[in-house]
């Protein structure tokens, strides 16, 4: 059996979240579906990074499978894509070892959240509108108070079962491009719904909600009531996943 690390691409809107689940469309149904078929009826199992939400896209979503078909290791996306519904794509693909699991090697992932303050019918579902001018300034004072290491609760939905809240958060960026915004966070790792939170709470430094001084007590609160509102999902992309031993060099030459 070889084991095949894959990046996987999708748009969100259609699904339920990637985890199989008993009502409701999800990408890791789609995605064993398709290796299932390939595989002759043998069923596959995928294994990812981690899961997303109904709604929330993804770029650079790592997964991981073993197989016995001896399918060179870059050819797995043309063998893949044409058994996959058209909003869920295999971007590149490549042998790795056992020892290799998709989740538990991790070493960071980055998200980000893509807003914009002008209607646009091309970024509907795939952007959030916030109709109003934002301090972009303020936002960004604000934002290098979420970089270190510190216990997140507050930036953590109330339900989570996780006991440990401590996460570092290495980069918390915000850029410009005309009437769209994009945030970036990168980190070791995230709690359920960390960035929509965080950047709710951004937004409502943006709108004057909040002062930036503000990030530190929020965070020092160690409360989810202390925090903003959840951004919605429709903005939010798992951009890339970092592992110890970089994946798909070659197919980003």
């Amino acid at each position: 059996m070889q084991r095949i690390a894959c990046k996987v691409e999708y748009i969100g809107t259609s699904f339920a979240g990637y985890q199989v689940q008993p009502n409701g469309r999800t990408v890791q149904e789609e995605l064993e579906r398709a290796l299932t078929k390939l595989h002759r009826g043998t069923q596959v199992k995928v294994v990812a990074s981690g899961r997303t939400d109904a709604g929330v896209h993804a770029v650079g979503q790592v997964i991981h499978f073993d197989s016995p078909m001896r399918i060179p290791e870059d050819r797995w996306p043309k063998a893949l894509n044409p058994l996959l519904p058209a909003d869920i794509r295999i971007a590149a693909s490549q042998h790795v070892t056992q020892s290799f699991h998709a989740r538990f090697t991790t070493t960071g992932k980055q998200y980000r959240y893509k807003v914009v303050t002008q209607e646009n019918v091309f970024m509907r579902n795939r952007a959030t509108y916030v109709p109003v001018s934002l301090n972009l300034e303020a936002m960004r004072e604000a934002a290098q108070l979420i970089i270190g290491t510190y216990d997140f609760s507050s930036f953590c939905a109330a339900n989570t079962s996780v006991q440990d809240k401590v996460r570092t958060v290495t980069r918390c960026e915000i850029i410009q491009d005309g009437c769209e915004l994009e945030f970036i966070l990168e980190g070791n790792g995230f709690l359920y719904n960390m960035v929509r939170i965080a950047v709710g709470t951004l937004l409502e430094v943006g709108t004057g909600k909040r002062s930036p001084a503000d990030m530190e007590g929020i965070i020092a609160a160690e409360d989810r009531s202390a925090a903003g509102k959840t951004a919605p999902a429709d903005g939010l992309y798992l951009w890339s996943v970092m592992y110890a031993e970089p994946l798909f060099q070659q197919a980003q030459k």
